[in-house]
């Protein structure tokens, strides 16, 4: 198990990590992938960050960030929503040259029952922030990762990724998500943004709610997943698990085990 351990990322809020699991992830040798959210920017200091970086950095563990999303919009047609969205993922940015992430992963934020209308608008906005966001990332040595939650067609997403063009952006391909507030197969996910995917999120769920349940205990297919993924050839940067339980995490990890597909 140690050999994946060391080819994945355990999803935990910095928060978290700070205050209880930090000497926990050192003893097991987990890569984190820290969300950095709100609570995260107004509570901490930089020494804290840095405090945490360093330890992390001393065991060579890979670190990858999950930036701030709640209530944020980069392609809101209000242009003090993006101002704010913009505030936070700066904030967001000035902790990438302390943390030296693989990649960060921000979400796409399209909802068609919000933007549906005024996809265009959403588009310009949306292009114009990842642009912003993008180019800074990139001289910090980082890759931006776009993450699909409400998106229901891997268009509304792919259109993104086609109108950025740039090499430093890729998709993150959330399986849970999906599985949820998809209204299209995983099959077409995977065929239509398989140049694009960098970067995988997964977690578990029967489809009806976003339950982050250990993999194996919902109905996603994973083996099919890895199957179709392999089959085109996909190496990610990154794979993450989410589990929001911390007795899901050594199941998930059990159940990996069994359907990873790529050498190790």
């Amino acid at each position: 198990m140690q050999r994946l351990i060391e080819n994945i990322q355990i999803h935990i809020p910095f928060t978290m990590l700070y205050e209880s699991y930090l000497d926990y992830f050192i003893k097991h040798k987990f890569n984190p992938e820290i969300y950095i959210n709100s609570d995260a920017l107004d509570m901490y200091s930089v020494a804290d960050f840095n405090t945490v970086a360093k330890q992390l950095q001393q065991q060579d563990l890979i670190i990858t960030l999950h930036s701030p999303f709640w209530d944020l919009s980069p392609g809101s047609p209000d242009p003090a929503v993006r101002d704010l969205t913009k505030q936070r993922f700066d904030q967001a940015i000035q902790l990438v040259p302390i943390f030296k992430p693989k990649t960060i992963v921000c979400h796409a934020a399209y909802d068609v029952k919000r933007y549906g209308f005024m996809k265009d608008i959403w588009l310009e906005n949306s292009i114009e922030t990842w642009t912003w966001f993008s180019e800074k990332i990139k001289n910090e040595g980082g890759h931006l990762m776009i993450e699909n939650v409400y998106e229901h067609y891997p268009d509304d997403i792919l259109i993104l990724l086609e109108k950025l063009g740039n090499e430093n952006i890729g998709f993150c391909l959330d399986v849970g998500h999906q599985a949820v507030f998809s209204r299209s197969p995983m099959e077409r996910w995977i065929k239509d943004l398989g140049p694009y995917i960098r970067q995988l999120h997964l977690h578990d769920n029967f489809g009806e709610q976003d339950d982050h349940l250990a993999l194996g205990d919902g109905n996603i297919d994973f083996p099919k997943l890895f199957a179709s993924v392999k089959q085109l050839k996909i190496k990610p940067m990154a794979v993450t698990i989410e589990p929001h339980k911390e007795q899901d995490l050594f199941p998930s990890l059990k159940y990996l085990e069994k359907v990873w597909p790529w050498r190790m």
